[in-house]
C-alpha cells in the first residue's frame, strides 16, 4: 500500500470518538450482511435456540466490521483521494492507520473464534474464509488490478446469507447458494450504476472501474447484460423449499422494474445523464438497495407464514 508509512506519522484532527470506530466498521455495510445473514439463518431448515441465533448474527455482523475496517486501513490512499470517501475515519484524521488494523485484526480473530463456538466450526471457517477474501482477494489484489473487481470481489459480499445458513445447519445447500448467487449477480449493476454518477472518483485515484477501463457506454451495457443475466436467478429462488408466493410476487415485480430501468441507463448517452445530473442513474441505483432488501425480506415472510402453519405452496 502506498505512502502507508509517512501516514501512520500524519497529524489528526481530533480525537477519535466511539461514532468514529463505529464507522470504520462500515455500518451501512454491516446492515446489508446482518440483514442477509440473519434471512440466510432463519429461512435454513431446523431449529436453532434465538440466544445461539442471536449470538450468530452478532459475531458475523462483527466479521463484517472487521472486514471493513481492513478495506479502510488499505485503501487510506485512494479514500484520501475520492470525494465520496475522504470524509471517513482514517482520511478525515480521526483514526489512524495502525489503529484501524488492530481493530481489524483484533475483531476479525474474535468473531471468527465465537461463531465457531456458538454455532459450528464450519460456519467460523466460512466467515474467516469470507474476511480473507474482502481483504486480501477483493481489497489488496482485484480491486486496484482489473476492471472485474466488482464482479469477483462482489462474492465477499454475496456470503453472508451462506454463513447464517451454515450457522444453522453446519454445511452448504442448494438454497444458500443461490442466495449467494442473487447477491453476486445483483453486485455489478448496483456499484456500475453508481461509477455512472461518481463520475472522475475512480479514475483520480487510479481504481480500474468499468467506467475508466471501457468507457461509460460499455458500463451502460455491461449493467443491462448483468441485469438480464440476474432474472433467471432471482426467478430460481422461488422454486426452491424457500420460495413462497410472497417472495415469487416480489421477484416479478422488483425484476421487472429492474430490467427496465437497466434498459433505461443502456439507451442514455452521457450528454443525456449530463443535462438531467444523472437523474436516471441514481434513480437505479436506489432501485438497486431496495431490490435486495424486497427480495430478501420476502424470503423472510414466506419462511414465517411457514413457521406460522400456513401453506405458502
Amino acid at each position: 500500500m502506498t505512502d502507508a508509512t509517512s501516514s501512520l506519522s500524519s497529524p489528526q484532527t481530533g480525537e477519535a470518538g466511539f461514532g468514529d470506530y463505529v464507522a470504520l466498521l462500515k455500518p451501512r455495510v454491516m446492515t446489508l450482511v446482518v440483514f442477509t445473514a440473519f434471512v440466510g439463518l432463519v429461512v435454513a431448515p431446523g431449529q436453532m435456540h434465538p440466544m445461539v441465533a442471536f449470538t450468530a448474527i452478532l459475531f458475523i455482523a462483527l466479521g463484517g466490521g472487521a472486514s471493513g475496517a481492513l478495506n479502510m486501513w488499505w485503501d487510506a490512499d485512494i479514500d484520501r483521494v475520492m470525494r465520496r470517501t475522504r470524509s471517513r475515519p482514517i482520511p478525515s484524521g480521526k483514526v489512524r492507520e495502525d489503529e484501524a488494523l488492530a481493530v481489524g485484526l483484533a475483531l476479525s480473530g474474535i468473531s471468527v473464534v465465537m461463531l465457531g463456538l456458538a454455532a459450528n466450526p464450519f460456519a467460523g471457517l466460512f466467515l474467516a474464509f469470507t474476511i480473507f477474501f474482502y481483504v486480501v482477494i477483493y481489497t489488496m489484489w482485484l480491486k486496484r488490478w482489473t476492471p472485474q473487481n466488482i464482479v469477483i470481489g462482489g462474492a465477499a459480499g454475496a456470503f453472508p446469507p451462506m454463513i447464517g445458513w451454515a450457522a444453522a445447519t453446519g454445511g452448504i445447500a442448494v438454497e444458500s447458494v443461490l442466495m449467494f448467487a442473487l447477491i453476486f449477480m445483483w453486485t455489478p449493476p448496483h456499484f456500475w450504476a453508481l461509477a455512472l454518477f461518481m463520475k472522475s472518483d475512480y479514475k483520480d485515484a487510479g481504481v480500474p472501474m468499468l467506467t475508466v477501463t471501457h468507457g461509460r457506454p460499455a458500463t451502460r451495457r455491461h449493467i443491462l447484460i448483468y441485469t438480464v443475466l440476474l432474472v433467471p436467478v432471482a426467478l430460481g429462488l422461488a422454486l426452491t423449499s424457500i420460495g413462497g408466493p410472497v417472495y415469487l410476487a416480489t421477484a416479478l415485480v422488483m425484476n421487472a422494474a429492474f430490467v427496465k430501468g437497466a434498459i433505461g441507463i443502456a439507451r442514455r448517452t452521457e450528454a443525456q445523464a449530463e443535462a438531467d445530473s444523472y437523474k436516471v442513474e441514481k434513480s437505479f441505483f436506489r432501485l438497486s438497495l431496495y431490490y435486495l432488501f424486497a427480495h430478501f425480506g420476502a424470503l423472510l415472510v414466506d419462511a414465517s407464514l411457514v413457521r406460522a402453519g400456513w401453506e405458502v405452496f
